[in-house]
């Protein structure tokens, strides 16, 4: 449900996205008559038996994949370890490069595959590890084989893991006025005009296209934050691709409260995405 809302919060398309967007729709022969250019950012959510070239793109008469068809949308992945492992693995290049190259006898074919990628999973096959309302039953190698499906170089790129747990039934019988989509959207819309206008000299639109150069340029801690991330950095045993994604994320939040600096806060909010994902697959 909530990633189902979250184009919802995302920035308005612009048109040359847009135009991108309809093209691989049109080429992959999906896209409707009645809309001739399609103006909403994609949300894509394949089951998990979806074979890799389904995922990628490919087959005899090459055409794009969901991977493509989510471009400047969202790619979401429901019950991940419920995927084919060797399906998720061919993400990680797509991921990394915002495109994918398809080989066939027929000829070589690049797709666009800018997208954000959202997967949610339980704990364990019964979904209660690590629950305080209920006893897991797995034992220790099933949910070893369970998390396992998931590999470090994936889990690398991914910005945020957050850990949810059930939601009480008062909350959901409250009567307190919630954020609205719209009112998250506009500081969403204020964040990204931020970083047009500071990169508008760099020709990218937002920080997840900031390249390790630009990431020094622009995502400067102070000596407290250099600190911080550099405990966490050893203590989380983090990779390099790790690091350049926390200070990714830390220049958003900052984004986020209006502030020209990261802060501390802002660092340390986002070092804190990244120790969901090494307590469940550290051991």
């Amino acid at each position: 449900m909530l990633a189902r809302r979250l184009p919802t919060i995302l920035p308005d398309l612009s048109f040359n996205e847009a135009l991108e967007i309809t093209k691989i729709h049109s080429i992959a022969g999906i896209l409707k008559q009645d809309i001739p250019l399609i103006t909403t950012r994609p949300f894509r959510a394949p089951h998990h038996t979806v074979s890799g070239v389904s995922l990628v793109g490919g087959g005899k008469i090459p055409k794009p994949g969901e991977i493509s068809l989510a471009h400047y949308g969202v790619l979401f992945l429901d019950e991940l370890p419920e995927f084919n492992k060797n399906t998720l693995e061919v993400l990680r290049g797509p991921l990394e490069d915002g495109q994918i190259t398809v080989s066939r006898i027929n000829g070589t074919f690049t797709y666009p595959a800018n997208f954000m990628f959202i997967a949610s999973m339980n704990p364990c096959p019964c979904g209660y590890y690590g629950s305080k309302e209920k006893e897991c039953t797995c034992s220790k190698n099933v949910i070893s084989k369970y998390m396992g499906k998931i590999s470090g170089p994936l889990l690398d790129r991914i910005d945020i893991c957050i850990e949810v747990n059930p939601v009480k039934y008062s909350k959901l019988n409250s009567s307190k006025k919630i954020e609205t989509s719209a009112e998250i959207k506009k500081r969403v819309d204020k964040a990204r005009k931020i970083q047009i206008e500071r990169y508008k000299e760099n020709k990218i639109l937002s920080n997840a296209e900031l390249t390790p150069k630009l990431t020094d340029k622009y995502c400067k801690l102070n000596d407290e934050g250099k600190q911080i991330l550099e405990k966490a950095f050893n203590k989380l045993k983090l990779s390099a691709r790790a690091y350049g994604r926390i200070l990714k994320v830390a220049r958003t939040i900052a984004d986020l409260d209006n502030s020209n600096n990261i802060e501390v806060k802002h660092i340390a909010e986002a070092i804190q995405y990244r120790t969901i994902d090494r307590k469940y697959w550290s051991n």
